[in-house]
């Protein structure tokens, strides 16, 4: 079917075609999957022996200055589906584009575009002519799966972007490279915050001492909070038994993205003398013959079991149970990234049981929760999702009442914010529509971070109760919540966000004294010393270097704060200060500074880099 684009889109899906063209005049063997725009750009995907280089890209970049020059016309050919195969084979595209063709449901208007040699087989829309095509780049090489499916051949994707003018490509380009300075991975890399070997495993984070500061820091902060708000802290086990997520639901609704269960021992065996197939297992386990564990994908069943281990009455409500509880998803090894996107993770987790009077109030306290955490850290510039279900989808479990009075929750709590909002069907949890919070950070890209979820299903599922007034058995409301999400991904953001100039309170090395001779060495080492008995997490760089060597180091080292002492600051009590967040470099009385160091770590201070 036709659908008509955006005329961004149209310049970008066309921008896709002209790079194929290109790709086909310098590589006729290439054999063409699909191209279709994105929400930065677009790309193609090419299954060729020759693997593309940076050279290449120039190339054909140029190639494509040549199409667009020739100012070629996009033009639509509907033809029948016998026509359609009868084209692709004749093009020499038959590998992947017959494929393509027979994702098109009958009864559907099969159609090519046709530019100068070029066909594709495509829905569109277009641009009239190739030289509406004003400016574009070709960006990168990366590999992906036909179809996204690891167990298919791996293309060579070619990913570019356009725009309407220069100069709105020019500033896209501006935001990529700033992007790349602020890569978490070289930046927490070059800080020694992270570490991802491939003997433990892709997307399993190791936190290196640097960055266990940061996220200790982060999970006091949010402590801190939490206390506050009178949530109770809770510990669950990393793995459970395989019938506790088909009680939620999580298995099978969530099965494609958990890693495989774990069989007992004796039950393993005794499949392996019967020569049993891996679908007699499946089967085994999904049936409950066998038993299995899981590594745990969610957090909530567990906290479910905590809240039914006793009675409740409805004074006791709500009950509010957080956990920093690791959980473990299985990525295809092409969408791992870092920390952003990673299979075992920690979620600053808690969940809210309570009766339907209180769910309002208690949603709020959630949404008031993420408002201090994106404010504390300068990610004030956010908007918000509400994630609703599809109702023509099955996708979905419990009860469609409860489904309408938990969205109609979540959309009275959203007016309150103040901010503009979106709803989205069809991106709710299976059990239960969520609001997310989408923040923009210092160069303009979103994310999508804290989330709040209303369930009225999981209860019900797991049969789970509170005496009401009546001396009656009610169930209760589930709140699910995560102001950061997941702690390696909240980390990421930040690392980005901050370019790793950490206010001084998230910084892993908060204060550098640095002496400007040996004579000043005892001095500066009394600085340090006093600084770490108040807390503060204080070095002295004591080598031979000259002074402006130890600066540079301070600088790549992104401390905030660096202390320089000579022998008239010693003779004094006096340090020269070097920080990042003001101008100048003051000379000030030790304790003074001491005063203020403290007074930014204490009130977590959000400093802005000047």
């Amino acid at each position: 079917m036709k659908e008509q684009m955006t005329p961004l889109e149209e310049i970008r899906h066309s921008s896709s075609h002209v790079l194929a063209t290109a790709v086909l005049r310098l590589f006729p063997d290439a054999k063409l999957d699909i191209g279709p725009p994105t929400d930065t750009g677009f790309y193609y995907d090419f299954d060729l022996d020759h693997k593309f280089t940076a050279d290449d890209l120039e190339k054909i970049e140029a190639e494509m200055k040549k199409v667009i020059k020739e100012n070629q016309r996009f033009e639509r050919i509907e033809v029948s589906r016998e026509e359609a195969v009868k084209m692709i084979t004749e093009f020499g595209q038959a590998e992947y584009k017959l494929g393509r063709l027979d994702d098109i449901p009958e009864g559907e208007q099969v159609s090519f575009y046709r530019n100068g040699e070029f066909l594709d087989l495509c829905a569109g829309t277009h641009v009239n002519y190739t030289k509406k095509i004003k400016a574009f780049k070709l960006l990168s090489i990366a590999g992906a799966y036909h179809r996204g499916d690891e167990n298919n051949k791996q293309l060579q994707r070619i990913y570019g972007t356009a725009f309407p003018s220069k100069a709105e490509l020019d500033s896209y380009l501006e935001q990529l490279e700033e992007s790349r300075k602020r890569d978490h991975r070289r930046v927490g890399k070059e800080m020694g915050l992270f570490h991802i070997d491939e003997a433990v495993g892709q997307g399993l984070i190791l936190w290196k001492p640097k960055g266990a500061i940061i996220r200790q820091e982060l999970q006091d902060f949010i402590s801190e909070q939490l206390l506050k708000q009178e949530y109770t802290q809770v510990f669950t086990p990393h793995i459970g038994k395989l019938g506790l997520y088909k009680t939620s639901g999580h298995f099978p609704y969530y099965q494609e993205s958990q890693f495989p269960p774990l069989i007992e021992r004796d039950s393993l065996e005794d499949l392996a003398n019967e020569n049993a197939t891996c679908s007699t297992l499946t089967n085994h386990l999904e049936t409950g013959d066998i038993e299995g564990y899981l590594l745990k994908p969610m957090n909530c069943p567990m906290h479910i079991k905590i809240y039914d281990s006793e009675p409740h009455s409805y004074r006791d409500l709500p009950v509010r149970l957080a956990e920093f509880g690791t959980v473990y998803r299985w990525e295809q090894s092409g969408e791992l990234n870092g920390m952003t996107r990673v299979r075992g993770f920690t979620q600053d987790d808690a969940h809210i049981f309570c009766t339907e009077d209180q769910l309002q109030g208690e949603i709020q306290g959630c949404l008031d929760l993420v408002k201090i955490v994106l404010s504390s850290l300068g990610m004030e510039n956010y908007k918000v999702r509400v994630s609703l279900r599809d109702p023509n989808s099955d996708k979905y479990v419990g009860d469609p009442a409860n489904w309408d009075k938990a969205e109609n929750a979540l959309r009275e709590a959203v007016k309150t914010l103040e901010v503009p909002y979106v709803e989205v069907e069809g991106e709710a949890a299976f059990y239960g529509p969520k609001i997310d919070f989408v923040v923009s950070d210092v160069i303009g890209r979103e994310w999508q971070l804290g989330t709040v979820q209303v369930d009225y299903n999981l209860p019900v599922r797991f049969d789970i109760n509170y005496t009401g007034s009546d001396n009656k058995p009610h169930r209760p409301v589930m709140v699910h919540r995560a102001p950061f999400g997941s702690m390696e991904r909240f980390c990421g953001l930040l690392i980005e966000h901050f370019g790793g100039d950490f206010p001084t309170w998230l910084a892993p090395e908060q204060v550098r004294v640095l002496p400007i001779s040996d004579k000043v060495a005892d001095y500066a080492q009394s600085l340090v010393d006093q600084l770490k008995a108040n807390g503060v997490r204080a070095t002295g760089d004591f080598n031979s270097e000259k002074l402006g060597a130890k600066i540079r180091n301070a600088e790549l080292d992104k401390v905030p704060n660096v202390l320089i002492v000579g022998e008239r600051e010693a003779e004094e009590g006096k340090v020269s200060v070097r920080s990042r967040f003001h101008d100048g470099k003051p000379t000030m009385l030790f304790e003074e500074f001491e005063t203020e160091v403290l007074q930014l770590i204490n009130n977590r201070t959000l400093q802005i880099k000047k």
